[in-house]
């Protein structure tokens, strides 16, 4: 069985992966160093655009039910984050608690704007707290990564947080382009997905076949810790570094494919 975190749940791991990604930045040598899963960026960037998304997220949760995100201006003042190091790490638990607090006054259940309208995930103030651990969490290890002292994502980030990769980031109407899959996932910590994409979509469901049942076979899967899952799917590991099995170039449609265009 899934272990569902709460909505406390979610706002303390928030507050520990913003810590931990805080620890990597200030032990940083440097704030110029090249990010190794983003070359194009420096650390320095990296703290910025991390803590962009934060307030832009607290916007959201507060501008509460909308048919659009808040305009640029609710969440950012034109001035950037602070290139020094003390300025930078106090805007950066500023970005952290703008989200937060926003979170914490909406509670779990506002209705407010998302992305992922044609998931089966919510469109609340809570759901959008759920996103923010995986996110956070992924952009800790490339901080860590940055440093030489990366760190696989705990148990409890990774299975909650590819849940929701897979129910709000892949889950959706839109028609798969290509011929109907079925694409399974699982993780070494007892867990499974699949993936069925077809004309009608890509829907997901928890792999939990009844025992002495024989469920369908899968065209193509993966094997790995819930850390690794997490980071195959952000990108940050290829899929070599799972165990793979099936028809790999379902793989490669998955990662092209962009449901939005």
């Amino acid at each position: 069985m899934h272990k569902i975190l709460t909505f406390p749940d979610h706002l303390r791991l928030i507050n520990e992966r913003s810590t931990a990604f805080r620890a990597a930045v200030a032990a940083a040598p440097s704030l110029d160093l090249q990010v190794p899963t983003h070359p194009e960026r420096t650390l320095f960037d990296l703290v910025q655009h991390v803590g962009m998304g934060r307030r832009k997220s607290a916007a959201i949760v507060a501008a509460g039910p909308a048919d659009a995100p808040p305009e640029k201006s609710a969440w950012e003042d034109g001035m950037g984050a602070p290139r020094e190091r003390e300025a930078l790490l106090a805007w950066w638990t500023e970005s952290v608690e703008q989200l937060t607090n926003a979170l914490r006054e909406a509670g779990p259940d506002r209705g407010c704007w998302t992305w992922w309208g044609d998931s089966p995930s919510p469109q609340t103030s809570g759901a959008w707290a759920r996103r923010q651990v995986p996110e956070i969490a992924v952009h800790t290890y490339d901080a860590q990564l940055t440093v030489g002292a990366p760190q696989p994502l705990s148990e409890e980030v990774a299975l909650d947080g590819f849940d929701d990769c897979q129910f709000t980031l892949c889950a959706t109407t839109v028609a798969w382009p290509h011929e109907p899959a079925i694409v399974d996932y699982h993780a070494t910590e007892g867990h499974s997905w699949r993936l069925r994409l077809s004309h009608d979509g890509a829907q997901v469901a928890h792999l939990t076949p009844a025992a002495g049942e024989d469920p369908d076979t899968a065209d193509a899967s993966a094997r790995g810790t819930a850390s690794d899952l997490v980071l195959f799917f952000y990108g940050r590991i290829p899929l070599d570094s799972l165990k793979f099995e099936g028809d790999r170039r379902i793989f490669d449609q998955l990662v092209a494919w962009d449901p939005s265009v």
